[in-house]
This record gives structure tokens, C-alpha cells and sequence, in this order.
């Protein structure tokens, strides 16, 4: 049985493989966080400006000032 030598270039391709795989999932998988997260962005805002809305209506404060 004759042991077979890894060699530098055997580790840089099988890296440079790895790695070309990882970054292109990672870059789908990018372009869907973004657009989730600003969809989810937008729906907080609304559901904060609604919920602010609602609040505003419930409690009036009327304010008198008289000049003396």
C-alpha cells in the first residue's frame, strides 16, 4: 500500500471548493434575509403607527390656560 502525499495545491483547490459552494448558498440565502427582514420592518412600523393611533384616541388631554 503506497501512501499518497497531499500536497499544498491539493489543500488550496479543495478549500477554494468548499468555499466557491458556501459563498454562493450564502449569497441566496442573503438576498432572502434582506428582503424578510424588510418586510417584517414594514409590517412593525405599521402595527407601531396603528397601535399609537388607537392609544392617541383613547386618552385626550385638554390643557386650560388662563391668563391672570
Amino acid at each position: 500500500m503506497a501512501q499518497q502525499r497531499i500536497t499544498r495545491a491539493d489543500l488550496e483547490a479543495k478549500f477554494r471548493e468548499t468555499q466557491d459552494g458556501l459563498q454562493g448558498k450564502l449569497h441566496d440565502k442573503k438576498q432572502t434575509l434582506v428582503t424578510l427582514a424588510t418586510v417584517g420592518g414594514i409590517v412593525l412600523l405599521l402595527l407601531f403607527f396603528m397601535l399609537g393611533k388607537r392609544s392617541g384616541k383613547k386618552k385626550t388631554t385638554f390643557v386650560e390656560i388662563r391668563r391672570v
